[in-house]
């Protein structure tokens, strides 16, 4: 026998059987975009496992209600555009507030629930192969390595060249002199480690394209502004943005804490830049040349 439930209690349950039946269309949808069998085959099984949730919550409220179609639309493009690991993470982040209330609750069928979430959920989406996450470390690579070469090259040619247009057009030789070297680099080393998860080819395309995305952002300013010392200001600031985006995205898919990544990138990029600055004040002093 069901036991008897407040009005509360019934309007709770309502807003989990939405989610879950919401989760259900997401993950169906999901795997109908999904070539990798593996993929298909987990996405399938998390839906299987969202419909039963939604089943045995039905048990307890008698009503049938539809999925936050809003959401389902939302996640499935997210997925398109930043891949089916980040969007799948995303989701199941913003989900945590329900599981919290399902442990809080006096059902049994709840709790149960909540550990399924948890433990066999979790262990399923870890087994979701995305080949853009197998190059992880080369966008890594390229990301940090032109963070801090670059922004710490700029802001040295910044007050040793003293001219926007002067630091664009010396800063884009460099970026992509240094983007080449980096992406040859990867390919050598991918090939030497004989990594059979990672092409060295695309690994090295990887790293490359990081490195040139990067480049631009940065040089942007110098050449949009006359400013010189505004352009270094915009520069540096479009250095934290990048930090910003690559760890909260890294953070998400990673399940690694945001702040200790950003913080930790943020104060090294903006440390050498610092240090660049200055060594750049320091040779055209030195040097005496004024151009």
């Amino acid at each position: 026998m069901m036991p008897a439930l407040t009005s509360q209690e019934t309007k709770q349950l309502l807003a989990f059987q939405t989610n879950e039946i919401t989760e259900h269309h997401i993950y169906h949808q999901l795997s109908l975009l999904q070539k990798n069998e593996n993929n298909r085959r987990i996405l399938t099984e998390l839906a299987a496992e969202e419909s039963g949730h939604y089943q045995l919550l039905k048990t307890y409220t008698q009503k049938e209600v539809g999925p936050k179609k809003g959401k389902v639309r939302f996640y499935v493009w997210i997925a398109r555009l930043f891949g089916l690991t980040f969007s799948i993470k995303l989701m199941e982040n913003s989900e945590k507030y329900a599981q919290e209330a399902y442990r809080q609750t006096h059902l049994e069928d709840l709790q149960k629930i909540a550990r399924d979430e948890e433990i066999h959920e979790s262990r399923l989406i870890e087994l979701i192969d995305e080949e853009g996450l197998n190059y992880m470390s080369s966008v890594v690579l390229g990301l940090n390595d032109a963070l801090v070469e670059f922004t710490g090259a700029l802001a040295g040619y910044t007050f040793a060249l003293q001219h926007a247009k002067l630091v664009a057009l010396t800063g884009a030789i460099t970026g992509i002199a240094a983007a080449l070297s980096m992406a040859a680099s990867e390919y050598l080393s991918t090939r030497t480690e004989n990594d059979v998860h990672k092409n060295a080819l695309k690994a090295a395309v990887y790293t490359g394209i990081a490195y040139v995305i990067t480049v631009v952002v940065l040089i942007l300013p110098f050449v949009l502004l006359s400013n010189v010392y505004w352009g270094l200001g915009v520069c540096l600031f479009g250095a934290l943005v990048i930090i910003a985006i690559f760890n909260y995205y890294y953070s998400i898919v990673k399940t690694e804490s945001f702040r200790h990544r950003f913080t930790e990138m943020a104060i090294i990029s903006i440390g050498i830049a610092a240090i660049s600055f200055l060594i750049g004040y320091a040779l055209r002093v030195f040097t005496g040349i004024e151009l």
